[in-house]
């Protein structure tokens, strides 16, 4: 059986381990994929922390792209050498929500276990990825093809985080030329729903953060207007700003008490799109009367709601012509023996996105 290196989490909160695991060989409608990169996510951060459990030990690391190296039987429409971008969407293509175009909610539960330590025992590739790798088992449903000589680090973004901040904007909230936004949190996320916003012709693009650094890094991503959320009142700058409430508030941040006062800078009929994940048993409260008397809403947003054999050709098109911003997003790359350091980088909140390079 083939053996590969892999970061691994034997411990919530803990440090990720370099080891040597054993990959098998991909079964019926699986792929195997050498990587060439695989962006950090704060996603996979959280759920190393423990944020929302899961099994132990574990390799995170969901944000990927390289070429495939490996055939199941079964699959269709892909070979080995293609250049692809690795996602977690893993769709059954069966089950009401994917035959209703909602594949990033597929309801038919499965996942590809194709790891196990040197001893034999099984090591979970979470989020259906185990990314953090070398190469990478998956079901043929989570990659879709992109051009052979596209930047592997710029194409690893498409796989999460620029896909859930476009994809809020144009496919949960449809949002219409004109509309006004507020984008809170301007990290990876909070960049793309800004740029969504900017590519979807939004009038005014108000982004709210607690850095002035991130804030002015916003306008070079199509933010109109900032707001530093530490103000005693942000949403009654942002109104300023505007000059009304805004149409959509896209909150790309997890943390409850930010949904509390989400709403605060909406107009009325507007909708909050919520696309950051508190940890699990967070909460936050509202005045419902408040939403039904001016008809606002609470949307969420599974990895902006997302077809990724539709969106993904759609964005790499649009990184093409210049419209969509993919090597501005990239802070620094690193190397997988340096994981802990990009993740301790990451977790600062100055990078917009580390990239793990593999040679």
């Amino acid at each position: 059986m083939p053996q590969i290196k892999a970061a691994v989490c034997h411990a919530h909160g803990q440090p990720l381990s370099v080891e040597t695991l054993n990959l098998r060989a991909p079964e019926m409608g699986e792929i195997e994929v050498t990587l060439r990169a695989c962006a950090i996510c704060h996603s996979d951060i959280s759920y190393a922390e423990g944020a929302w459990g899961g099994q132990l030990p574990a390799v995170y690391g969901h944000e990927a792209a390289g070429h495939i190296s490996g055939l199941g039987s079964g699959v269709g429409g892909l070979a080995v050498g293609d250049a692809v971008v690795v996602t977690l969407i893993r769709a059954c293509g069966n089950c009401p929500s994917c035959g209703g175009g909602a594949p990033t909610i597929c309801e038919t539960p499965g996942s590809t276990q194709p790891l196990t330590d040197r001893s034999g025992k099984p090591v979970v590739a979470a989020m259906n990825s185990g990314a953090f790798a070398e190469r990478v088992v998956v079901d043929q449903s989570q990659v879709v093809r992109i051009p052979k000589d596209m930047d592997m680090k710029a194409a690893s973004l498409l796989a999460c985080g620029v896909i859930t901040g476009v994809g809020a904007v144009v496919n949960a909230a449809k949002l219409r030329a004109g509309q006004d936004v507020v984008v809170i949190g301007a990290g990876g996320v909070g960049l793309n729903a800004i740029q969504g916003a900017r590519i979807a012709g939004a009038r005014r693009i108000v982004a709210v953060d607690m850095s002035e650094e991130k804030l002015a890094i916003a306008r070079t991503f199509g933010a109109t207007d900032t707001v530093l959320a530490t103000a005693e009142t942000p949403w009654r700058v942002a109104k300023a700003a505007i000059g009304r409430g805004a149409d959509v508030v896209l909150v790309t941040v997890g943390i409850a008490a930010v949904y509390d006062t989400a709403p605060r800078y909406l107009a009325y009929g507007g909708q909050v799109i919520m696309v950051g994940m508190p940890a699990t048993g967070a909460l936050s409260s509202y005045e419902p009367a408040n939403f039904a008397a001016v008809g606002q809403r609470l949307v969420g947003s599974k990895m902006g709601d997302v077809v990724i054999a539709r969106d993904i050709p759609w964005m790499v098109d649009l990184y093409q012509q210049g419209r969509l911003k993919l090597d501005d997003l990239v802070s620094d790359t690193w190397a997988l023996e340096d994981i802990n350091a990009a993740i301790a980088d990451t977790k600062t909140g100055s990078a917009k996105r580390n990239v793990i390079v593999f040679d």
